[in-house]
């Protein structure tokens, strides 16, 4: 059963970065395409985990693809804001 609630999981993250990938080749804000390839490397994770079954997640190297996609979150927002301050 569990293995079914991490291909939901993965799958909502994927479908996630599909509309923010929708969002920015309309607008071309660049906000959107850090939320779209953050979201996708969060179902990475999400797959990595569940296909290699390990008893505790934040003990393995995938546990770097989540740090790694919020980092890019928090990057994208900060950028955004300086932009916006500086105009």
């Amino acid at each position: 059963m569990s293995e079914f609630v991490w291909g939901l999981i993965t799958m909502g993250y994927a479908i996630a970065g599909l509309f923010f990938l929708r969002f920015w080749t309309r607008t071309r804000e660049g906000l959107f395409a850090a939320f779209a390839v953050a979201f996708w490397l969060l179902a990475l994770n999400q797959a990595l985990v569940a296909v290699s079954a390990v008893p505790r997640e934040e003990q393995t190297p995938f546990y770097l693809l989540r740090l790694a996609a919020f980092g890019i979150i928090i990057g994208a927002i900060v950028m955004k804001n300086l932009r916006a301050r500086s105009r």
